[in-house]
């Protein structure tokens, strides 16, 4: 089941879902190296890290799959928001310095074919920045957060993934080590549990976060793939092409 951006800016206007971007904000400040002038691409639903992270960028595009939907970003100013398939993203190669990817992978078709394709658009220094549900985590098995639904990964099956899409893993970090209540008296003691969870039981964690930096010096083969997608334009009503000409007719004789 993928995440509708309607769910996904709700849940991040609650008391939980503030709390749990605050601790997804930790555990990406632990991994974010600084990159000046850097060219900055969000694949998923990343605008609240994008406000913190990409304020010393070049430029900044959040990219979101045609399945989740898409909101105009940033509120003041041209929108930097484009509606993208996530194995086909409308950039030409080594175009941008990092891709961070948040409720993204575990919706993806074929996540490999994803990465690759990141791979792809990223320069020869680019970074990839991830953030997944943890298969072991308590949030992963409650449908009440953008966490619950989707594939969710261990830290083996991403290490293995990013080196089968030619990524070097550079750096973990962990997030959401207190449990999904929504009851105010348990997000009391979110701190609490935070602090004890990063030294514990940190591979019970909500999330993985992982940065990896694109490996160059492995040739990849060649494949011509055809692509799976087809487009639809969703805003046109049906028939309305077929109507036009009648329409231009009617004009002329009206203006005639």
């Amino acid at each position: 089941m993928n995440s509708d951006i309607v769910d996904l800016r709700s849940f991040y206007s609650t008391p939980l879902g503030r709390l749990a971007e605050q601790s997804i904000s930790m555990a990406l400040s632990s991994v974010w190296a600084g990159l000046p002038n850097e060219r900055l691409v969000g694949l998923g639903y990343t605008l609240p890290w994008l406000d913190r992270f990409g304020s010393d960028a070049e430029r900044v595009f959040a990219f979101m799959p045609a399945t989740q939907g898409a909101v105009v970003w940033p509120a003041n100013g041209p929108s930097s928001t484009a509606l993208v398939f996530d194995e086909e993203l409308p950039l030409v190669d080594s175009s941008v310095d990092r891709v961070l990817l948040v409720h993204s992978l575990e919706h993806a078709e074929s996540p490999r074919e994803t990465l690759k394709e990141i791979w792809r658009v990223l320069s020869p220094a680019g970074r990839i920045v991830i953030v997944v549900p943890n298969r072991r985590g308590v949030w992963a098995r409650f449908e009440h957060t953008p966490f619950g639904t989707g594939r969710p990964f261990s830290s083996g099956q991403l290490n293995e993934l990013l080196r089968e899409a030619n990524f070097t893993v550079s750096a973990w970090s962990d997030a959401l080590h207190f449990p999904p209540s929504r009851r105010k008296w348990m997000m009391k003691f979110d701190h609490l549990f935070e602090r004890a969870g990063r030294r514990f039981w940190p591979i019970f964690s909500g999330a993985i976060v992982v940065e990896a930096q694109k490996r160059v010096y492995q040739g990849i083969p060649l494949a011509q793939r055809a692509s799976r997608r087809v487009f639809v334009p969703v805003l046109s009503p049906s028939g309305a092409s077929r109507g036009f000409p009648a329409l231009r007719r009617s004009g002329a004789e009206l203006g005639g």
